[in-house]
């Protein structure tokens, strides 16, 4: 089962972007615990310096908005 973490912030864009990875997550039929971070404190150790970001398995997949389709890429991996 994959850890899966989306950094965010309260923007309208970060949250759509929350949606999107949740939503394919979903489609895409994989196990995984999907949670956002909003806490400025936990994102820290990411070393994350633009939103949203993608962690998983606590690595940085994907730093800023990026595409569905990158998206799919991304956890395909």
């Amino acid at each position: 089962m994959k850890n899966i973490k989306i950094l965010v912030s309260e923007c309208k864009c970060n949250q759509s972007f929350a949606d999107s990875v949740e939503r394919i997550v979903k489609e895409m039929g994989i196990e995984a615990n999907v949670t956002r971070v909003d806490d400025i404190v936990q994102m820290i150790p990411y070393n994350v310096m633009s939103l949203p970001a993608l962690v998983v398995d606590e690595k940085v997949v994907a730093k800023g908005k990026i595409s569905d389709d990158e998206i799919r890429k991304v956890l395909s991996k």
